[in-house]
Formats: C-alpha cells, sequence, structure tokens
C-alpha cells in the first residue's frame, strides 16, 4: 500500500492494516513419521517455539493418543502458544490419566470461570495440589469465583488467609477489587491504599489506585498519584494518557468490572512476575489464560510479546504485539517494538518504512523518533539520525533526566558526523540531566583522551565509569584503548586484560590487546589476538588493518596519534 494511500485514512486504521503482513512466520512441514513429528516438536520446545512445537506435538498424538507423557507435552505446548480449545481438550485427556495434575485443573477452572460455572471452577482450583505459589494462586482465583457468585464477604475471607507477607500487596490489592465489585468503597479504599503504600513503583497497582481514586470523586488525588509515578517513570503511554484524560475533565474506567476481569488480573500479576524472574514457560501459561480471561489486556499482551522478544522468537512476537487494540495507550508501542523487530530480522528497510509511518502519524510521539533515529544511526545515516533525534528532543515538554539517552545518542551521530563541537556540547548536556552517567562518561572521556583534550578530566571520567559499570568489557576496553593512546602501555595491557576476561569475544578488543602486546615486546601474543580478532568477523575496514598487522606487525617508529597531544592549559 503506497504511503500516500495511507496518508488517507485515519491513522489508526492505517497501521492496523499495514500490521497486517508484518509476521513471516518460517514455514514448516508436519510429516508422515511419528517418531520424526515428535523430534521435531521436541527440538522445538527446546528452541521455545511454541508454535512448532505446539503443531507438532499435536500431530505426533495423533499416533500415540494414549501416550499420558504426550498427551501432557502437547497440552504445555498448545497453553503457551495460546492454542486454548487444543489447551482445554488436552487437559480433559490428563486429568482422566492424571487427576492431580495442577495445571490441567488450573486451565479447566480459568475455563470454568469464563462460563460463569463458578462452583466447578473452584473445585478445580481445590483440587490443583499443593505449594507455596499453587496458594496464591488457587486462593486468589477461588477468591474471584466466590464474587462471581455474589458471595463477596466469603471471597475477601479468603483473600485474607493469605498470612505469608510476601503475598500481601496482592492480598490487599485483590481485596481491594473485590470490594470494589462489590460496591463497597471504603474497605475497597483501604485494601488498595495499603496495596498502593507497599509499592508504588508497579505501574498495575499505581494506575488501579489512581483510577478508584477518580471514580469516586477524587481526581485530584488520583493527579498526583499519576504525576508521582511519572517522576519514576517520565512520559509511559497509559499513564501520559491517563493524566490527559483527568485534566480535560473526562473520568476513567476501572480496569476490573467483573470476576472474569478479575481473575484475568490475577494471573497477570503472576505472569508479569515470572516473567521478571525469568521463568518464562510458566510466565506464558498465566498471560495465555488471562487474556482468554481478559482479551484487551494491553499490559499483558506487551509482556506476553516481551517475552517472545527475549527467547528469539520475532515472528511471534509481531503477531502478539499486533492484538493491541488500536485504541489503546500501548498500540504505538506495540508498534515501534514491531519495527525494532523487523530490524532485528534483517528487514532494514521494511522497518525503517514502518518507523517512519508511525513518526509520521505521531510526529510528537518521542519513543517512535528515538526508535527511528536508533535505526538510522545503527545504519550510519548520521545526518538523518541528528534531525530525527532533533524532532524527538523538541517534542518533550522540558529538559528532565529521561531525555539524557536523546542527548547522548545525538551526541556520538555528531561525532561520528565529524561535528565535535556539538557532540561535545550534546554529551555535557547528558551529564547534566544524569550525573555520572556510565556510557556518556565513557564516551565523553574517550574522545577527549583521543584528541590529546582535557586529559585530566577525561581520565577521571573513564576511571568514574569502570567503577560503576566494572563488569562492562567496553568500558574497560576504552579505559585500557585510552592508555594506550597515550602511550601508558603497561597500565593499556593491564585494562585490556581485564576487558578481555569480560568480552572474550569481541573483535575489536582483541585487536586493541594485541597492539598493546606488541608495544610491551610481547609480539608472538599480539600475532595471536590479532588472528583471533580476524576471525571474530569485524567490520571490514577494521579487517583490512588487522590482516596488514598480522603480515607486518607495527612500526615501532610510528607512536599513536594520542601520545604527542598536550593536554589543555588548564590541565583539563
Amino acid at each position: 500500500m503506497a504511503v500516500a494511500c495511507a496518508l488517507l485514512v485515519p491513522a489508526p486504521l492505517a497501521l492496523a492494516r499495514a500490521r497486517e503482513s508484518l509476521a513471516i512466520a518460517t514455514p514448516f512441514e508436519v510429516g508422515d513419521s511419528p517418531i520424526g513429528n515428535y523430534l521435531a516438536a521436541y527440538v522445538a520446545g527446546i528452541d521455545k517455539d511454541t508454535l512448532a512445537a505446539a503443531t507438532y506435538f499435536r500431530e505426533a498424538l495423533r499416533y500415540d493418543p494414549h501416550n499420558s507423557a504426550l498427551i501432557e507435552r502437547a497440552f504445555v505446548a498448545a497453553i503457551s502458544n495460546g492454542n486454548m480449545q487444543d489447551a482445554f481438550g488436552f487437559a480433559d485427556r490428563l486429568l482422566a490419566r492424571d487427576p492431580g495434575n495442577g495445571l490441567a485443573h488450573l486451565a479447566l477452572g480459568v475455563k470454568a470461570i469464563k462460563q460463569h460455572q463458578y462452583a466447578a471452577a473452584r473445585n478445580h482450583f481445590a483440587r490443583g495440589g499443593a505449594g507455596h505459589e499453587r496458594d496464591i494462586t488457587a486462593t486468589l482465583l477461588a477468591a474471584w469465583t466466590y464474587a462471581g457468585s455474589g458471595e463477596y464477604k466469603r471471597g475477601l475471607e479468603l483473600v485474607d488467609r493469605l498470612h505469608d507477607e510476601s503475598f500481601g500487596v496482592f492480598r490487599d490489592f485483590h481485596g481491594g477489587l473485590i470490594a470494589d465489585v462489590a460496591h463497597n468503597p471504603t474497605e475497597a479504599a483501604r485494601r488498595l491504599k495499603a496495596s498502593y503504600d507497599t509499592d508504588k513503583n508497579t505501574l498495575r497497582l499505581v494506575d488501579v489506585y489512581a483510577r478508584f481514586l477518580a471514580l469516586h470523586g477524587r481526581r485530584d488525588e488520583a493527579i498526583k498519584v499519576y504525576e508521582a509515578f511519572d517522576e519514576i517513570l517520565p512520559n509511559h503511554p497509559i499513564i501520559s494518557a491517563a493524566l490527559a484524560t483527568l485534566k480535560s475533565g473526562k473520568t476513567l474506567e476501572s480496569p476490573v468490572r467483573t470476576p472474569e476481569e478479575g481473575a484475568a488480573e490475577v494471573l497477570y500479576g503472576l505472569g508479569a512476575a515470572g516473567s521478571r524472574q525469568g521463568d518464562e514457560l510458566a510466565a506464558m501459561i498465566y498471560l495465555r489464560l488471562s487474556l482468554f480471561l481478559a482479551p484487551e489486556n494491553s499490559l499483558a499482551i506487551i509482556t506476553l510479546g516481551d517475552i517472545y522478544e527475549r527467547i528469539k522468537q520475532n515472528e511471534r512476537a509481531i503477531d502478539v504485539y499486533e492484538t493491541v487494540p488500536d485504541d489503546d495507550p500501548l498500540r504505538i508501542t506495540a508498534d515501534i517494538q514491531s519495527g525494532q523487530i523487523l530490524e532485528a530480522l534483517g528487514r532494514t528497510e521494511e522497518a525503517n518504512k514502518y518507523l517512519k509511518r508511525i513518526v509520521e502519524e505521531h510526529p510528537k510521539d518521542s519513543d517512535a523518533l528515538s526508535a527511528l533515529g536508533n535505526l538510522q544511526r545503527a545504519h550510519k545515516q548520521y545526518a538523518e539520525a541528528i534531525e530525527t533525534y532533533t524532532q524527538a528532543l523538541a517534542a518533550t515538554s522540558k529538559p528532565e533526566k529521561a531525555n539524557w539517552p536523546l542527548y547522548y545518542f545525538r551526541g556520538i551521530s555528531y561525532e561520528r558526523n565529524k561535528q565535535w563541537p556539538q557532540a561535545e556540547a550534546d554529551f555535557r548536556r547528558a551529564l547534566a540531566l544524569f550525573p555520572d552517567q556510565p556510557l556518556v562518561l565513557n564516551y565523553l572521556g574517550y574522545s577527549w583522551v583521543d584528541q590529546g583534550l582535557n586529559l585530566d578530566e577525561a581520565f577521571a571520567m573513564l576511571h568514574k565509569a569502570v567503577e560503576l559499570r566494572p563488569t562492562d568489557g567496553y568500558i574497560v576496553d576504552s579505559l585500557g584503548w585510552a592508555n594506550y593512546r597515550l602511550g601508558r602501555y603497561d597500565e593499556a595491557v593491564k585494562e585490556l586484560e581485564r576487558a578481555i576476561d569480560l568480552k572474550p569475544s569481541d573483535p575489536v578488543i582483541n585487536d586493541h590487546l594485541g597492539d598493546a602486546y606488541w608495544r610491551v615486546g610481547r609480539k608472538l601474543e599480539a600475532h595471536f589476538q590479532w588472528n583471533h580478532a580476524r576471525d571474530l568477523g569485524p567490520e571490514p575496514e577494521d579487517k583490512d588493518k588487522i590482516l596488514a598487522k598480522i603480515e607486518h606487525g607495527l612500526d615501532d617508529e610510528e607512536k599513536p596519534a594520542a601520545a604527542e597531544a598536550r593536554p589543555a592549559k588548564n590541565g583539563g
């Protein structure tokens, strides 16, 4: 579809059409061999390819329909991929063979909630086994089934059985939500405030509490709650949209109005926690069950998409991001993520066009502009990147700490575009907003050393950056290479060897260490490092220089350029 045509329709529709063909999944064929399908499913499971695993396990099961272990694998693959009807069918078959299977009971209990069969749901949750994690899952879900039956008091009593203080936030949060659904604002306010006071840094808790305040005539308090979070995490789309709505005099809806949405909230919270802890499979299952009950929960969708990105299932991530509703504040976030995935997939031209379209339709969205600028910078389109970052900075309302990356990235673009005065000014602005930011300290400090400027201040910056990021091989390399550039070869070797320990597979660091070894007379080791750097896939222009050093070594009469430079008269 031509861009001109896209601009003739409303922006959400234009992007909706563009999203239709974004993901191009890798094709795979189902074979006739049961063993082949099983092995393919097993490999897909290891690769966390949920689509292939679900497909191959289902096919393998056709040839061995009574195999309990195979049924369980097919069930887990189906539910993690979001094939809910398949998953429920496998759960029934699994329970016929393994009546105590906790995950099968959880899935069928969630299905029963969706069908308003609350007593049946409680029965499944009660039979789902025991354990610390199961306690909170079964307890909160069962409490919501009582709310579904109109037995709100019993639901709250059940929630209050969660005495473990590690569950305190969940207990107060869901107790408050149940009281709110029960039209008991006094009890809801007490419990929701308790959860908010315990954790003011979790977006969902903040959003729900602020919405409750606004819906109960406490608009100014709601605005303060949102503004306090905005200080912690500036410009989050959900917070910005809610503040704009409240300040315009409009109202906000509660995200939890029914028992189904309440149960979905339980599962989303557990999925989000699992994602933070790195338990991807459990997190995906919780999130899939949550979205079965509340399919338009954009936070659950974004969290699930992020997991797919993390496990390198990029096509599936795009599929998930495309399900964010068009009118949701996170729609642009999902589009930006999809654009960045296109770049990760090597579809650079498509990514560039897609991000440019987002920017055209949302010209003041700093996140979209930043994503486009990063893409341009990565592909050495420095002039274009400078223009894009400048547009992003113009879109911000005031200088704030959250804007330091824009100045930093624009500074890099200026430096690479050989506009050093502008680059230096941007690095200084970034540090004014975020003093001691290690990435900025590293880049500015090394750039000064490379030019023989402000040497005392430069080395102080580099040492501070290493102190703040002692395990960052790139930053340690900068300190080592700065010593090399000033002819401090013994110190350079020491730091560059540390950098190699941290980043052994980086061609640039290996090349730097080779140079340093040569200067201290360790020429055999220098050749080893240069050969290693050559084999690690350096940039073409770097490879030519490495090959020349392997062939001829370094000129012992030639000093590094910065070694002859004089520091500024003020000593930095």
